[in-house]
């Protein structure tokens, strides 16, 4: 770009910024000098490209969806929590919020994940160990007691289930007495990484986007400011895909949903607002901001060239990060929270809107809460002492940065064409026609190129570590510690009793009658063609727990099993 274009794009960011809030904060170094909100090239200087870097806030926001950057609003300290019961996670969400949390984020335990009762047989031994046993809409509102819902930020990380769990969630809201539209949060609801990668789906992959299309199209006329559908890279990342695997495959994933939309004909200008995103921030330092930087770049060229959307807010690409949990070693524990500190400030430095930081026990086991702590404090420390938020994009510009973003885009850009190869060779299913990317992303989970793929970088990744070549401290390399074992949280099995016990007496203290009406009204719902949500919140507010509105569908729409692959 000209050095004529450049200073015209200066003065474009500098009016914007000047026009926009900012925080009460002291934006100088540690020594008390002042720092400028933002670093491009020198007045009069041209750069070759730098179209594709940009200033802050405007397209195609390789540095940032704001030109004030973390200057207007840091991101969002949203701690990942759940276990036990209701009644054990809601303490522990009063205490990150007591803590300086800025959001909640609901861990659920493996049968909630997999749509079943704490009193199914498959649920034995399973209750409130990996997250919260959540069973009915009561349930909800235990787990929310005491935490107004609408002055919270929630984010609920469920994928097969989703749709019932949220209705749940409204109906606690409802209890409180909150309008669901002043709800903000994020459902993660995406199906597709199920198949990919973590495996918990309940139903073959078309009945699941049957699902969401209800809900992103209820979510867009009744509960505006909440985001239906959270798309996970994290997941993809931690089965041992690559930076740029987890890049393409998760924003492949968020075009699949843009086509769901479209094929609702809905507008993009109205929906895609309503999506955001998950990713992991794992070790490499400079490449994971590389990736968040090409996501943000990617995900708005394709918005605004492939899907037509017109508008800033529908070209922005707003992501959750989480530090990566495959990076912790149960080897010398404390270097976990080293690990977890360069995680988070590369995610930072990267430009997320929110941000987990992982215990340095999880591991072993769930968080304690003084390991939980810890976490938190890493994220303040960060936020309060190091300066990062002082600046938009600070690593803008870098050569290396720069060049690791270019080649992790044309990485993605080279796998979004064999998902669009897949697509051509498969045939269309369903209601609803399907794009030519989730055309592909459904070709591809049959033919198990995902997974395939996955398997083989992480077979690498294993092969280079057993040989030395990749080296973790305390694996395969300075073994010597003086750290002694670690105290951990342990989930009694007394949960386990308790939770059937208390779900056996809400069951008896329902009207079963209007269970039933109500599961058997959402049944109709699902064989008529109509949106689900209204009959599926009619069955939440009868009390009809998770598993019977699970099963009511399961018995219409079958179960998946997958492929066998050798």
């Amino acid at each position: 770009m000209d050095a004529e274009g450049i200073e015209e794009g200066r003065q474009r960011w500098q009016a914007r910024y000047d026009a926009a809030r900012k925080r009460d904060a002291d934006f100088t170094t540690l020594s008390g000098d002042p720092v400028e909100p933002v670093y491009g090239p020198a007045p009069g200087e041209a750069v070759d490209g730098f179209e594709r870097i940009g200033w802050p806030g405007e397209y195609p926001f390789t540095r940032g969806l704001h030109p004030t950057g973390y200057r207007g609003r840091t991101w969002t300290i949203r701690q990942f929590a759940g276990f036990g019961n209701a009644e054990q996670t809601n303490e522990r969400y009063k205490m990150i919020l007591e803590a300086g949390g800025g959001g909640l984020s609901v861990a659920f335990d493996m049968p909630t994940l997999m749509g079943r009762d704490s009193d199914d047989g498959m649920a034995l031994g399973e209750v409130g160990h990996c997250g919260v046993a959540i069973d009915s809409a009561a349930d909800m509102e235990v787990l929310f007691a005491g935490i107004p819902l609408g002055d919270v930020t929630t984010s609920m990380t469920i994928s097969g289930p989703a749709v019932p769990v949220f209705c749940m969630y409204l109906v606690a809201a409802e209890r409180q007495g909150v309008d669901p539209a002043l709800l903000n949060g994020t459902l993660q609801t995406d199906i597709f990484k199920e198949y990919i990668a973590q495996k918990e789906w309940l139903f073959a992959p078309e009945p699941h986007l049957r699902l969401i299309g209800d809900l992103m199209e209820h979510c867009a006329t009744g509960i505006p400011a909440y985001k239906p559908l959270s798309v996970s890279g994290y997941h993809i990342r931690e089965a041992g895909a690559t930076a740029a695997q987890e890049l393409a495959y998760t924003l492949a994933d968020g075009f699949g949903y843009v086509e769901l939309g479209l094929s609702r004909g809905m507008d993009v200008d109205a929906f895609a607002p309503g999506l955001s995103f998950f990713f992991d921030a794992h070790l490499d330092f400079f490449e994971e901001i590389a990736k968040f930087r090409a996501a943000r770049r990617i995900w708005a060229r394709w918005m605004r060239d492939e899907y037509g959307a017109k508008t800033d807010k529908a070209q922005w690409l707003r992501f959750h990060t989480q530090t990566a949990g495959v990076s912790l070693t149960a080897q010398q524990p404390y270097n976990n929270v080293v690990r977890t500190a360069v995680e988070a400030l590369a995610a930072v430095l990267g430009g997320t809107n929110s941000l987990h930081t992982n215990a340095l026990d999880e591991t072993l086991a769930l968080p304690s809460e003084q390991a939980a702590e810890i976490a938190l404090r890493t994220q303040q420390v960060l936020m309060e002492e190091t300066g990062v938020a002082n600046v938009a994009d600070p690593l803008g510009g870098s050569w290396y940065v720069e060049a690791l973003t270019d080649r992790i885009e044309a990485d993605a850009e080279k796998i979004f064409d064999k998902i669009r190869a897949l697509g051509a060779k498969a045939v269309p299913s369903g209601k609803h026609s399907v794009g030519p990317i989730t055309s592909g992303i459904l070709r591809g989970i049959e033919d198990g190129y995902f997974t395939g793929e996955t398997a083989e970088s992480a077979f690498q990744y294993q092969r280079a570590l057993e040989k030395g070549e990749k080296r973790v401290v305390g694996v395969n390399c300075h073994h010597g510690s003086v750290t002694g074992d670690l105290e951990i949280l342990r989930v009694s099995h007394e949960v386990e009793r308790e939770q059937v016990r208390v779900l056996a007496a809400r069951k008896a203290a329902r009207d079963d009658s209007a269970v039933q009406a109500a599961l058997a009204a959402m049944l109709a719902a699902a064989r008529d063609g109509s949106n689900m949500i209204a009959p599926m919140l009619e069955a939440a507010r009868a009390e009809a727990t998770l598993g019977e509105i699970c099963g009511v569908l399961r018995e219409e729409w079958g179960t998946y099993t997958e492929p066998a692959r050798f």
